[in-house]
């Protein structure tokens, strides 16, 4: 399934999808993934998303609207470890994460803007199922996401 790379998706499908600008690194051993979206936002806070990792991710990926911070990180080695346990394809985090010499060994696929060690806040703040508007795109709810060292594509219906 993840046999493909962004540039020929692009080509095939350049007037029916979006392109995140320049921006994301990837922080996770593995670099290509694609699912659907689930969105979560957290101000300052990563309670959603630490909270959403328990459910079941197989198919999906996480998208984390840090609102572009640089201030905290929204992932760490814990929630990793949580997402592989549940199946999550990837996660996604307009902000940053930390743990990053753990997550260079692990299966699971991040990408974020960068890093930094000062954990989040926890004050049960965010909500679930919003557009993220990020590297001048939107990502809804259920949209399909195709990343690989290239960068990350979005689109409203699966590519393959």
């Amino acid at each position: 399934m993840n046999n493909f790379t962004t540039p020929d998706l692009y080509d095939d499908h350049r007037n029916n999808v979006q392109v995140a600008d320049s921006g994301l690194r990837h922080f996770g051993k593995k670099t290509t993934f694609c699912g659907q979206a689930v969105t979560v936002t957290c101000p300052e806070d990563n309670s959603y998303a630490a909270n959403i990792l328990h459910e079941n991710g197989q198919g999906k990926v996480l998208v984390i609207d840090g609102f572009a911070s640089k201030r905290f990180a929204f992932i760490g080695d814990i929630m990793a470890e949580r997402a592989l346990k549940n199946g999550w394809e990837g996660i996604v985090i307009n902000g940053c994460c930390r743990d990053i010499e753990i997550l260079a060994t692990m299966e699971l696929p991040v990408m974020a803007l960068g890093s930094t060690p000062r954990s989040t806040l926890k004050r049960d703040f965010g909500d679930k199922n919003q557009a993220i508007t990020m590297l001048s795109t939107t990502i809804n709810p259920s949209d399909w996401l195709y990343a690989d060292v290239n960068g990350l594509i979005i689109s409203k219906v699966p590519l393959f």
